[in-house]
Parts: structure tokens; C-alpha cells; sequence
């Protein structure tokens, strides 16, 4: 089978595990107001050690927001064996903050506080994961999928959305953006490049790329 038509299969096939039925996105695009190279919307929520943060407190720092799932499958291989298993870690620093954002609502797959604790434990998470669960923040980022990756940058301003890489569950998919020369068949880490660009002052080269993945689990 074509290398193509097997990644279809795999997404498809983890895609399905991610819930029966369809979660509806257009509440999300409705009231959605972040807007690249503008302020990102402010918020406070609450982690899972029962602490505030404020987005704005944060000002000064590049800060990424990763929507997150515990049992999305997509996002058990990416915390699991893939790229995000030690990401955070890598480039967290006293100028970089990594939040980790659950919009799933209550009693929807990967809610609730006591899971998100246990998930942070199972998948050796150093960063804060915060609880979204009336799905405000995700509605307000438009959030699709888990992960779904944004990027604000010291100023404030949303400089950065959407997936990982161009690898769903760590393979190739060439359909996906990719920079002019890349070649066919090479991994494209959308992240690390926003990443890069910003540290460097640069303007990003890819600012904006689909998001892979199961949909947020909202309550509407």
C-alpha cells in the first residue's frame, strides 16, 4: 500500500478512537478572536496543582499553548514515543513557559482534575496543565484539535498556530505545508521553526498550518 494511503489509515483508525461521534467546531470559530499578530486573548485558569495563572502575568516571555488530551490517542503517541515526549522540557526556560490547556468538558474522554494529575504523573509532565473545562479559552483560541499548538510572543501577540509537525503519529504526510526546498519525504517541525524564527527575530516562515489530531472535546 502506498506510504500515503497507510498514514490516511492510521489517522482514520486513531481518529475513530477518539470519540463515536463528531464534535461540532462551528460554536469554536463563532466567538473566536485570536487573530495572528494581534494580542492574544487574555485568560486565568486554574492547573492541576490548584494554582492561577494568568496569561497576561506572563508578558516579557515567549509562551506556548499546547491543547492537550491524556487519552487522545495522537496525543498518547506524542507525550508517549514521539516528539512531545520531552519537547517541553527542552526548550522551557526562564524566558520560555510551556502551558498545556484541556478544554474537555466534564464527563467528555480525558476530563476532570484528578486525571489530568495522573496523566502529568504518567507521562513525566514538568510543565503546568490547566483546566478549561467550560472550553472558553479553547472556544476563544479557536482550538480544533489535540495537540493544537499556538505561540505568543514576549509583546504578547499570537504569532504562531497550528500542528506540531507534518508527521501525524510519525510519518510524513508531504500534502502537509512544508518550506520551498524541502525535500519529499523529510519532517517539517512546524514548531521548532516558529520556535527559531521568534528567538532570532525573524518573521516566522510557516505561522500557519493545519492542526492534527482529535477535536477538543467541548461541551458544545
Amino acid at each position: 500500500m502506498h506510504a500515503r494511503s497507510i498514514l490516511l489509515a492510521t489517522v482514520a483508525a486513531l481518529t475513530a478512537q477518539c470519540t463515536a461521534t463528531a464534535e461540532p467546531q462551528a460554536s469554536a470559530a463563532a466567538v473566536t478572536t485570536a487573530t495572528l499578530g494581534k494580542p492574544a486573548p487574555d485568560f486565568t485558569l486554574q492547573d492541576t496543582d490548584d494554582k492561577q495563572l494568568t496569561l497576561s502575568a506572563l508578558r516579557g516571555k515567549t509562551v506556548v499553548l499546547e491543547w492537550f488530551n491524556p487519552d487522545c490517542p495522537f496525543v498518547k503517541h506524542a507525550r508517549g514515543k514521539g516528539p512531545l515526549k520531552d519537547f517541553a522540557q527542552r526548550v522551557s526556560s526562564a524566558s520560555l513557559v510551556w502551558l498545556s490547556i484541556n478544554s474537555s468538558a466534564p464527563n467528555k474522554q480525558g476530563w476532570g482534575l484528578d486525571r489530568n494529575r495522573a496523566a502529568k504523573q504518567e507521562y513525566g509532565m514538568q510543565n503546568r496543565v490547566l483546566l478549561d473545562e467550560t472550553g472558553k479559552v479553547g472556544h476563544l483560541y479557536g482550538a480544533q484539535k489535540t495537540p493544537h499548538l499556538f505561540v505568543i510572543d514576549p509583546k504578547g501577540n499570537l504569532v504562531y498556530r497550528g500542528g506540531l509537525d507534518n508527521a501525524p503519529v510519525g510519518v510524513v504526510d508531504d500534502a502537509r505545508p512544508k518550506l520551498p526546498g524541502t525535500a519529499t519525504g523529510a519532517l517539517e517541525p512546524y514548531l521548532d521553526l516558529a520556535l527559531a524564527d521568534l528567538a532570532q527575530a525573524k518573521p516566522l516562515r510557516l505561522a500557519d498550518t493545519p492542526p492534527y489530531g482529535c477535536s477538543v472535546k467541548y461541551a458544545n
